[in-house]
């Protein structure tokens, strides 16, 4: 078996869909997602990867990113992935080239298990054979009825044991839109997201007022760079409910310093912008150094093979834009059953399957 394959080429490409409506949460509103897919051959075969960023990006990893990978092994993502991170070194190593780094480097993953016919969790080892998910939307623009509506479908359709909306558009209204959630979803796990739009004070006082509904999980209730702030509230909120942050981590040194502070009962992160599988691995052996759970931020596709070999990892969010994206997108996007999403083990790599005729009008670069 050849274990010397030379990488070829590297392709990118940008597609912006439409939201089905109207989106927001605490702190902006959107009406449309961008997806940059990467392809990346070699051996004859092509690895895929994607991030949700904005289109330039597919300029960024066609010319200077791809300079760097081109040529060298497919079977050396860990070197691939550090001249990656010294060549953006003057552009900045956060932001737009964090994401792109991170959909090439789940490209070189999907390349490597296809170049041995694996699926991705058989390379990685699995610590588990399917992930917990939680449903999540809920958005600010939505009404009460639609909010009511969607959180019932997850658990009603998919199976799933916990939800999460968003809040902090109109803080004097969250405590209300919260109930008409609970009234919809019965039992299940109730998780609210801030996206950091409250202050300290008015975070911990509509904490209070959230528990009233069993709200189980409050994420960025402050910005995520208010490590003291998070720190506090951790503390403050009333038990059982716990404070997530992490979703804007975009290397080891961000989930550090965070996992330090002991800002977090759970700390999240994002493969598509914390550096693909390399990344997003490395986050979780923080996390298990640790003794803090990892969570998974949206991309459910994306993660799955690297969230089943992830140790200490809790669950992964199951986001409305990007499930509809991937599985209008790619043949073999998760789809959520009995509360949890598996990988396709008779699929190598990552097991997804570009539906390029279906996504050529939305391509946008």
């Amino acid at each position: 078996m050849r274990t010397d394959v030379a990488i070829e080429n590297v392709e990118a490409h940008a597609y912006t869909i439409p939201t089905d409506k109207p989106e927001a949460d605490g702190t902006m509103s959107w009406d449309e997602t961008t997806l940059v897919l990467v392809e990346v051959s070699g051996g004859g075969r092509k690895g895929l990867g994607y991030t949700y960023s904005d289109a330039n990006n597919a300029a960024l990893v066609r010319g200077k990113l791809a300079e760097v990978v081109k040529g060298k092994d497919a079977f050396d993502i860990p070197a691939c992935f550090h001249q990656m991170e010294r060549h953006v070194r003057n552009l900045g190593r956060e932001g737009l080239a964090a994401t792109a780094i991170s959909a090439i480097d789940a490209a070189l993953w999907d390349l490597k298990a296809k170049l041995l016919d694996l699926p991705l969790v058989t390379l990685l080892g699995a610590a588990r054979h399917e992930v917990p998910v939680y449903g999540s939307g809920g958005f600010t623009t939505y009404t009460d009825d639609e909010l009511r509506e969607q959180l019932a479908g997850w658990v009603r359709q998919n199976g799933c044991k916990w939800v999460k909306m968003k809040v902090g558009s109109d803080p004097e209204r969250d405590p209300a839109r919260v109930q008409a959630a609970r009234s919809a979803i019965g039992d299940a796990g109730l998780f609210v997201d801030g996206n950091g739009a409250y202050d300290r004070k008015q975070a911990l006082g509509l904490a209070h007022r959230f528990a009233q509904f069993g709200v189980l999980w409050f994420e960025e209730p402050v910005s995520s760079d208010d490590l003291e702030g998070l720190h506090l509230l951790r503390g403050l909120v009333p038990p059982p409910m716990e404070v997530a942050a992490g979703e804007y981590g975009y290397n080891e040194g961000y989930f550090r310093r965070m996992l330090n502070s002991g800002a977090v009962d759970v700390q999240q992160a994002d493969a598509t912008r914390c550096g693909g599988v390399t990344g997003f691995l490395r986050a979780a052996a923080l996390c298990q150094a640790h003794h803090t759970d990892l969570s998974g931020h949206c991309a459910p596709s994306l993660h799955l093979h690297a969230a089943c070999a992830a140790p200490r990892f809790r669950h992964l969010e199951y986001f409305h834009d990007h499930v509809r994206i991937e599985h209008m997108l790619f043949d073999g996007a998760a789809t959520a059953r009995d509360g949890a999403i598996r990988p396709d083990l008779g699929r190598p790599g990552l097991g997804l399957e570009f539906k390029r005729a279906d996504a050529q009008r939305y391509e946008v670069s």
